[in-house]
């Protein structure tokens, strides 16, 4: 099991050790806080198969760690990891099955997984008991500071307190402690030595200080049950991800918790972390980890998939072509079968279909959201899409809904083969089939299947190309979503005995 710091596999190796007690199943922990010594027989248990699960950080990747029969490999928090490293350990031995953990996968890896390159599972169901941390976004004032930390001693409770800059960490202490006398803070940080900071989380861990002032050094995986507030200092620097990971660290028993991401007062921070911090706030139901993986996705792009770039967008060929090609590969790989072409389908319809500037002002966002609304496939999809937009813009006008509905029904067209989709001036639909192969049922099995008398034709075209047409009494968005519905049924209606 590999994981990022040596703080996590601490902690990962008692919850293995509390969990596998009644099972004869020997674990080790490789990591800084081992001495040589005992490294070193770690190792030769490792190489000789006494060892049946070890726990341990960038350690396991060294050459000297050579594994009997390895099976199964589990990386926890796999946004911490780069490609290099995840690879090196897949190639000591062929065939490894490999699990990776993370609230917020990185870019390459979510796309790998949608695409259908790599299985993903999705924990949408929270422990029972868990509330969603409150989060406030505000300028940062040692007042608020202090009042946060009283507010949770008084309760039993202890504080973490980020602060990411190592050099005047220890001048931040001194502050808080003259603002807080009688209060205990320890300090936490990468530089210090191995048992020092082992023994500082097992002393905080042991209720024996009420604050932790530490860096991103307890951004992954720490479970501390006990602290139920989190105080972010120049939140600013922070990726999106990395905020997200760090409000991860409270909110872990029934309590409430509290998350304040603060900013330096008086200072006009970027519109990228304005973005940040905003979608911080935004999104903290359970679950919002996927999500801002999805958002982070969008902006920075799904990368490489055979070479070492984890995100970013694909400058020759663009990342639309780039996942259509991908897709066929996948199923071409899967089913033994190449994909059918799809052509084109050219749809029109006097309806007015577009997202407003007054509703979505920016163009890289706008840009983004008609990029997404091609994958609106179905309904759920349609439902999800819909829920997002509410939330995060407000109430959809009637032209985007209009939009979204074109989106469902050019993917079902694409499905059966069909080429256009036309509204003449008395309201008749036609619809020209590139093959009939596609069309399970006929004319008239479709028209006993319909929902209401619709004044349904088959004629125009050719056998090979024929074309459907129907009249409906109705406009504008009803009319669409029974074209999609129309579309729906040509699809699923069975033939007739």
């Amino acid at each position: 099991m590999l994981v990022p710091t040596t703080v996590l596999a601490q902690q990962h190796y008692h919850s293995a050790l509390e969990r596998f007690k009644d099972f004869p199943v020997t674990i080790a922990e490789l990591s800084r806080f081992k001495t040589p010594q005992e490294q070193k027989q770690i190792l030769k248990d490792i190489e000789n198969g006494k060892v049946d699960i070890v726990i341990g950080t960038h350690r396991l990747l060294s050459k000297d760690v050579k594994f009997k029969d390895i099976g199964l490999l589990i990386i926890d928090e796999e946004q911490r990891f780069g490609v290099k490293s995840k690879e090196k350990i897949k190639k000591l031995k062929e065939n490894i099955d490999v699990l990776t953990l993370s609230a917020t996968p990185i870019p390459r890896t979510l796309h790998m997984s949608l695409s259908g390159v790599r299985d993903m599972s999705v924990l949408e169901e929270p422990p029972a008991e868990r509330l969603p941390v409150e989060t406030f976004v505000m300028p940062y004032s040692p007042y608020i500071a202090v009042e946060a930390i009283e507010r949770e001693i008084d309760r039993g409770g202890q504080v973490y307190f980020i602060h990411n800059q190592i050099y005047d960490i220890e001048k931040l202490r001194d502050d808080l402690s003259r603002l807080l006398p009688g209060v205990r803070i320890a300090l936490a940080h990468g530089q210090m030595s191995a048992k020092e900071l082992e023994h500082i989380m097992d002393a905080f861990l042991a209720k024996e200080y009420d604050v932790l002032l530490a860096t991103t050094i307890v951004e992954s995986g720490l479970d501390v049950r006990n602290a139920n507030t989190l105080i972010v200092h120049n939140a600013d620097r922070f990726g999106l991800a990395q905020l997200y990971q760090l409000r991860g660290r409270v909110g872990r028993s029934e309590k409430q918790a509290y998350a304040y991401i603060t900013t330096p007062q008086n200072k006009i921070i970027s519109s990228d972390a304005e973005k940040r911090l905003k979608a911080i706030r935004d999104f903290t139901a359970f679950g919002s980890g996927f999500k801002i993986a999805m958002r982070d996705l969008e902006i920075r792009g799904a990368g490489n998939l055979l070479g070492a770039q984890q995100s970013g967008h694909l400058a020759k060929i663009g990342y639309e072509l780039y996942t259509r090609i991908l897709d066929q590969a996948v199923k071409e790989r899967m089913t033994g079968e190449r994909p059918r072409e799809i052509q084109p389908v050219r749809i029109q319809i006097p309806i007015s279909a577009y997202i407003p500037d007054y509703y979505v002002g920016d163009e890289e966002t706008k840009f983004d959201l008609y990029s997404r609304l091609t994958y609106i496939t179905d309904q759920k999809d349609y439902d999800a899409f819909e829920d997002e937009l509410i939330d995060r813009f407000g109430e959809i006008p009637q032209s985007v809904y209009n939009l979204m509905v074109t989106a469902m029904i050019k993917n079902a067209a694409n499905r059966l083969g069909i080429t256009e989709i036309l509204q003449k001036p008395d309201g008749r639909m036609i619809l020209e089939f590139s093959t009939p192969d596609l069309i399970k049922a006929s004319p008239m099995d479709i028209a006993r299947a319909l929902p209401e008398k619709w004044d349904l034709q088959l004629g125009g075209g050719t056998p090979e190309k024929p074309v459907f047409s129907f009249k409906a009494d109705m406009r504008g968005y009803n009319l669409l979503k029974k074209l999609y519905d129309f579309l729906v049924l040509l699809e699923t209606t069975p033939k007739a005995a």
